[in-house]
Parts: C-alpha cells; sequence; structure tokens
C-alpha cells in the first residue's frame, strides 16, 4: 500500500516544497520586508515595484507573496496586509497560480509589443473578485523596447485597482522611463550564515543525514541563491543514496579535495614543483576537473588574502576547519605582494585552461610559471638582500653582479645611485650655463640662464628654443653677450635675439658671435640642452657603475635603467638648483 502511494505520488522536489508562502518564511530579505511592513502600516502602497537580484533569491516568490498580500480577504473584508500566515479566501488561488486577477507573464517567451498590448487592453476592466488586478511580468528586462514604450503611459497612470510587480535579474536592461514609475527592490544574495542554517533546519525535517564539511561545500557552490543550494541538496541526497556526505558531494561537483588544494597550494609557494605537479595529477587521476583545480587555488588564493587584511573572514561558516586553519597559518607567512602576484597568475592562467585542447597541460604549465615567480623574491626584498651584501663586501660587489665598484664609497652609497663627483659635469662655468629662472622679474637679464628664462616669460618659444639648443654662451653681462652658434643653428637667430633683448629691456644688446673653431668652442662650451644630456649621461654612468645595480641587472637579464633619481648626495642647494 504504501509503495502504491508513493508511485501514485510524484516527488515534490526541495525548491518547490520549501517555497515560502508568506514573509516570515522568506530568508534574507529582512530589509525588504521591514519597508513593505512599514508602506502597508501606513497604507501608502505603489501601485508598481521591480525586484532585482541575482538568480533563485526570491524575485518570483516575493511578487506572489505580495500579490496575497494585496488581495488579502478574510471574514472582515478586503484588507491589505502582510501578515498572511492563515490563507484568506483569495490565497489558495494565487499560491496555485489559477486566480483570475493574478496575472503572471514571463517576458522571456512574451516579448512583443502584441503581448504588452493584451494587458493594456485587459487593464481597463476591474477585477472579477479580488480588491486589485495584479500584472506580475518576471524578467521584464527581456521585453522590446516597443513593448516597453507601449507599457509607459499605463504604467504611470494605472487605474486604482492595478498592481505591477515585475522582476529581473539584468536590471541594467531595463529602460531609465520604466524604473523611474516603479519602485526598486534589491534582493541580496543569502549569507553563508543564514543559508547554513537554513538548510540544516530543513534537513531535519527531512531526517536526512549530513556531514557539515558537505554542507558548506553546497552553500558555496550555491553561491548565495536559495534555489540553486537547494537543487544540490536534492541532487546530493540522491548522489549520496539518502545522506549528505563530503566525498560524495564533491564527485558530483567535480571539486578537488580541500585539503589537496591547499597542500597544492604550500607547494606552489614554497617553488616545490616536483611535489605540486604530483598532487595535480592525483586530483586530475581523481576526476577532478583542471579546471576547477585552478579555480580552488584561485579561491584558496583570495581567502589567504581576505584572512590576512579582514581576521573576521575565519568566522565564516561555509569554510572548512583546513581553510580556517591552515588559511590563517599562511595568510601570516606570505608577503602580500607575494598573493597578489599568485592571484594575478592564477587569474590569467583559468583563460589559457579554457582556451587549450589539453586542459592538463596547460594548468601543469601554468603551476609551474606560478612555481618559478612564486620562488622569486619581491622587489623590496631582493634589494635588501643585495643591500646587506654589499655592505659585507667593503666597497666589492656581490660575486653575482661580476663587477667592480667604481664608487670610493661603495659601501656606504645604496641610498643613491651615484656618488656626487660622477654626476657632476666638466662644464667649468657653471654659473652661466645653469637654466636659473629669475624669480623677482627684473627687467635687466644678469645671466644667460636669466635670458633664457626672460624668454620663457616673454612666451617666445623661438628665442628659448634657440638659446637653449644653438647657441654656445661664452661670456654674459648685461648688455653684452659674446656666443658661438651650433652647426645647426639658423643665423637669423643673432638678429631677432637682439630686437627682442632691445623690446624687452628697452636697451640696446652687444652680440658679439665667435668662429666654431676658435679655440676649440664647440668641444668646451656645451649649449643648455648638451649640458643637461651630460649631466644625464653621467648620472646614468655612475649608476652602471654601483654594485647594488650591476647585482640587480644580473639576476634580472634584460633589465635595463630607465629612470636614475638622486637621493642623498647632492646638498639641498644642488638639489633646487637643478630643478630649476
Amino acid at each position: 500500500m504504501s509503495d502504491a502511494q508513493n508511485m501514485a505520488e510524484p516527488y515534490l522536489v526541495l525548491a518547490r516544497k520549501y517555497r515560502p508562502l508568506d514573509f516570515s518564511a522568506l530568508i534574507g530579505q529582512d530589509a525588504m520586508v521591514q519597508t513593505f511592513s512599514n508602506a502597508f502600516k501606513a497604507n501608502r502602497i505603489h501601485h508598481a515595484f521591480i525586484l532585482t537580484g541575482v538568480r533563485g533569491v526570491g524575485k518570483t516568490t516575493t511578487a506572489r507573496i505580495l500579490a496575497r498580500a494585496f488581495n488579502y480577504e478574510d471574514d472582515n473584508g478586503k484588507i491589505p496586509r502582510l501578515n498572511i500566515e492563515k490563507p484568506g479566501i483569495h490565497c489558495q488561488a494565487i499560491i496555485e497560480g489559477r486566480h483570475v486577477d493574478v496575472i503572471e507573464m514571463d517576458a522571456a517567451s512574451n516579448t512583443g509589443i502584441g503581448d504588452i498590448r493584451e494587458i493594456i487592453d485587459s487593464v481597463k476592466y476591474a477585477p472579477a473578485s479580488a480588491r486589485y488586478k495584479v500584472y506580475i511580468i518576471d524578467e521584464v528586462h527581456m521585453l522590446s523596447k516597443q513593448a516597453f514604450n507601449g507599457l509607459l503611459k499605463t504604467l504611470e497612470e494605472p487605474p486604482p485597482y492595478v498592481k505591477f510587480i515585475f522582476a529581473t535579474t539584468e536590471i541594467r536592461k531595463v529602460p531609465v522611463t520604466v524604473l523611474s514609475r516603479c519602485q526598486r527592490f534589491d534582493l541580496r544574495r543569502i549569507t553563508p550564515e543564514v543559508m547554513t542554517a537554513f538548510l540544516v533546519e530543513l534537513l531535519g525535517k527531512e531526517k536526512i543525514e549530513f556531514e557539515p564539511d558537505a554542507l558548506s561545500m553546497i552553500v558555496r557552490a550555491g553561491e548565495g541563491s536559495v534555489r540553486d543550494c537547494l537543487s544540490l541538496t536534492d541532487q546530493a541526497i540522491a548522489h549520496g543514496d539518502g545522506k549528505i556526505e563530503i566525498n560524495s558531494v564533491r564527485d558530483m561537483l567535480g571539486l578537488a579535495d580541500r585539503s589537496l588544494s591547499i597542500d597544492l597550494f604550500e607547494a606552489l609557494l614554497s617553488g616545490q614543483i616536483a611535489q605540486a605537479l604530483q598532487i595535480t595529477r592525483t586530483l586530475y587521476d581523481a576526476g577532478t576537473d583542471p579546471q576547477a583545480i585552478g579555480a580552488d587555488l584561485a579561491q584558496f588564493t583570495h581567502l589567504v588574502t581576505r584572512l590576512k587584511v579582514v581576521a573576521t573572514t575565519a568566522d565564516d561558516p561555509s569554510l572548512t576547519p583546513d581553510e580556517r586553519e591552515r588559511g590563517a597559518v599562511l595568510a601570516g607567512k606570505l608577503n602580500m605582494r607575494v598573493l597578489t602576484r599568485t592571484w594575478q597568475i592564477l587569474h590569467t592562467g583559468l583563460n589559457e585552461i579554457a582556451q587549450s585542447s589539453d586542459a592538463i597541460q596547460a594548468l601543469e604549465m601554468v603551476l609551474i610559471r606560478l612555481a618559478h615567480a612564486a620562488d622569486l623574491p619581491t622587489p623590496d626584498e631582493l634589494i635588501e638582500k643585495l643591500s646587506a651584501q654589499t655592505n659585507s663586501a667593503d666597497a666589492s660587489p656581490p660575486s653575482a653582479a661580476g663587477a667592480k665598484s667604481h664608487s670610493p664609497q661603495g659601501t656606504k652609497n645604496l641610498g643613491l645611485v651615484a656618488p656626487v663627483d660622477a654626476m657632476r659635469t666638466t662644464v667649468s662655468a657653471r654659473s652661466l650655463n645653469a637654466p636659473q629662472a629669475t624669480e623677482n622679474n627684473l627687467p635687466m637679464p644678469k645671466t644667460f640662464a636669466d635670458l633664457v628664462a626672460l624668454a620663457g616669460q616673454k612666451r617666445d618659444m623661438l628665442v628659448k628654443l634657440a638659446l637653449e639648443s644653438d647657441i654656445r654662451p661664452l661670456s654674459f653681462e648685461p648688455g653684452k653677450i659674446e656666443i658661438a652658434l651650433t652647426d645647426k643653428a639658423d643665423r637669423a637667430i643673432v638678429s631677432t635675439l637682439s630686437a627682442r633683448l632691445k623690446a624687452w629691456t628697452g636697451k640696446n644688446w652687444l652680440i658679439s658671435v665667435s668662429s666654431p673653431d676658435t679655440e676649440g668652442l664647440q668641444a668646451q662650451v656645451p649649449t643648455l640642452r648638451e649640458n643637461k644630456e651630460a649631466k644625464v649621461a653621467a648620472l646614468f654612468s655612475a649608476a652602471r657603475n654601483e654594485p647594488l645595480v650591476q647585482a640587480i641587472l644580473e639576476i634580472f637579464p634584460g633589465a635595463k635603467l630607465e629612470k636614475v633619481t638622486p637621493l642623498n648626495t647632492i646638498n639641498k642647494n644642488e638639489q633646487q638648483e637643478d630643478d630649476q
């Protein structure tokens, strides 16, 4: 007799069996329920609502509960209320989807203006038996542009007996004109704590035995969706022959053994490539998908990083004891740069695995790359290590650098990559050549640098560029300049400069031009640009002779100096002079 009943009564899946019928059974959406409660108490019930959130968080369920609440009727009459635990006259028909005044439409299969026109036409007629006609449109973002436009006028000024409830997973695809006419409610993902407590209570009612770690796997895989978690629970019960066990759930989900995943992570981060590949093959031979192995590593990397910055992450009930304890230990040991580098390599590697024709080979190559990268020191660790070696070598570079120091104080020069003498130029008349701007805007320039600054202030870029690149200053005094021109200089610059100086200062200037080969002036006095380039070249040359720099370039083949910044060997006045 019992078997006959079982055959006659089809099994009702958990997601339908435990679907909430009122707000007291709706989990994880307390803020939304409180808002509805306040609105019903104040009798300020809007005519249009839009519910958004990821799959399975209760959008359609909430819409049906609201339809019951709007049309609640008992012996006291038609009074909208949220406390509907005791079924009213219309409740059963609404729950079963057969009430004439509650119309549900799936916009995924009814997208056109014709489908919406049917709604617009039916809105004209009052409800047959309930207080309100309620239109529930699921996946509303699938409606066409014409359908949305056709709905706008009715949505803005509906009859007093009409309520609209929209549900969507893609709120950004809903036109702003529609959103502005609706009250929006964002249904949140269900937290692991709430989901775990819900499943434990449910399994108790169903008298199903379960292992806590197996339940944690289901909660994690459900990603905050009640429906997904219930579907996975149903599947796990069938897979485990009436029980929810960790091994059966792992096989069902195609997950790696969590303890082995952590072993693999530790082997990779310690540079033990052979051991890491052996663990990978063990997981693969046990049936774990290569993509899942990489995803588990990325997930554990994220967990360790969160444990490092947010200690309360360990309170997450979906974590296994291994993840909680060993993850905390690793978080204390690993540098943040190592963790972020590991995440980047794994994130890139997952795309490579997905696109590869041989996933396990792609995974192994990603893990080899990760193990080699993990074995490298971070830049600050490398500099600290090389600095210590340099300091202990009495001005001799580390043996790895394979070069001799040219710095007279190689062991004390680590804050700056080049000694003072190597960075100074050999030009004798520095006061004449250094580009110093006149801070007090004197009308009569006193140095060649003042003259360049004056051209800049007057926004005469042609003269300023010529002064910097085409003119070699031999001597300078107010009203008299002796210069030499480069081979590429425009000879007309002399008359142009003379005219500009008279206009700027109100006085005539004597500008004498010396022959380019006079006493080797071309070689002795550089232009301002040549002077600047010579100083930069000297700075780079001195930097390359530094033992610490040589050691770094030796360790990283192909690396090159991009920029050299003096830190502590130029006194304050000289630094300000160079900045000007």
